[in-house]
């Protein structure tokens, strides 16, 4: 029997058996000597000298936070996610022991993808990409990352694909939005916050996709399971960042500040309330303080679907936009403010 009439035959008795509630057990035909199980940790040393791991500074909490990267360019560009970097004041990345500083390329909030840049980096040894399309349910992959910091050795996660096209639900806790990230991979693997932007690589050694896990002010769920961007999709937001593309989902360089920190509303209220105004920032300047409740920047009202740090990466700095907020007597008023970078 030949191969293709084996599979069209095992796919209709697959059908039935489930149908019966059955389980299946077919006999392929001889198929040729394989090698023995893939040694994971041995194939992801080959990827260690393009893994970066990033330390970031935010000055506004005190804060520091750790995770990883992965090299896409000789000269210094780096993958990883974007809530590694969000908020971040100074980051550092280290690859085969040495530190550079480095800057925001752009970003995807939504995707949580960026790019950053390493500098003065050159010489650098990229990633291998591969495929994650061409994946496989059982299949192993292994997850390197720095979930145990920057002076420890890499961790490597060992495990297997599951399944694709899972959801998950991301809460920042900085500005206090909350979004779902879709489209992600699964696999069996205890990655944890650190982790966060390192390659999962399959059993040739490929990258095939990138770790999305907590961090510091990341909250995700479910608990205790990978999930990971696969490489296909982050490498193309990755290329429409390097490649300077702006769009309403794509922003590049750093974020705009507008010196709010924001806490969700009631349900059947409005707009975001500002729990903290900052002293001197473009807010501050349009006239609002503790307590407002913003309800919209430049006719975009802020809800559940337009958080305000979705509609703010859409802006640049220099940008002057107009702001809509109920203050604490309870009036509606209106303001210009003058966005700058912020961090």
């Amino acid at each position: 029997m030949g191969m293709s009439i084996f599979r069209s035959l095992r796919v209709a008795l697959t059908a039935l058996a489930i149908s019966l509630g059955v389980t299946l057990s077919l006999v392929a035909p001889a198929a040729p000597a394989t090698a023995a199980p893939t040694d994971l940790i041995a194939v992801s040393a080959s990827v260690e000298p393009a893994v970066v791991r990033i330390d970031t500074e935010v000055d506004y909490q005190g804060v520091v936070g750790a995770g990883t990267g992965f090299v896409i360019d000789p000269g210094g560009q780096v993958l990883t996610n974007f809530h590694v970097v969000q908020g971040a004041d100074r980051i550092t990345g280290t690859v085969n022991g040495r530190s550079y500083p480095a800057t925001l390329v752009g970003y995807d909030r939504k995707r949580d993808v960026a790019v950053i840049q390493l500098l003065g980096a050159g010489g650098l040894l990229p990633a291998p990409i591969g495929d994650s399309n061409v994946l496989v349910p059982g299949q192993p992959v292994v997850a390197l990352g720095n979930a145990r910091g920057s002076d420890n050795p890499l961790t490597r996660e060992v495990g297997t694909f599951t399944a694709f096209g899972r959801t998950i639900n991301a809460e920042d806790t900085l500005t206090g939005s909350s979004d779902e990230v879709t489209g992600l991979i699964e696999f069996a693997a205890p990655v944890r916050a650190g982790d966060s932007g390192g390659p999962v690589i399959n059993d040739a050694g490929q990258v095939v996709g990138m770790t999305t896990a907590a961090s510091v002010n990341f909250k995700m769920g479910p608990a205790g399971q990978g999930f990971a961007i696969p490489i296909n999709d982050a490498m193309g937001v990755a290329n429409q960042i390097r490649s300077g593309a702006r769009s309403d989902t794509v922003h590049i360089g750093p974020p705009v500040l507008l010196g709010v920190g924001v806490r969700a509303s009631p349900s059947d209220q409005p707009g975001v309330l500002l729990h903290e105004v900052l002293r001197g920032g473009p807010a501050e300047q349009a006239g609002l303080v503790d307590g407002d409740v913003l309800l919209s920047v430049d006719g975009v009202r802020l809800d559940a679907t337009n958080s305000l740090p979705a509609v703010l990466d859409r802006h640049y700095p220099g940008d002057v936009v107009d702001l809509t907020w109920i203050d604490n007597s309870g009036a509606v008023r209106t303001g210009k403010a003058v966005l700058t970078p912020g961090s």
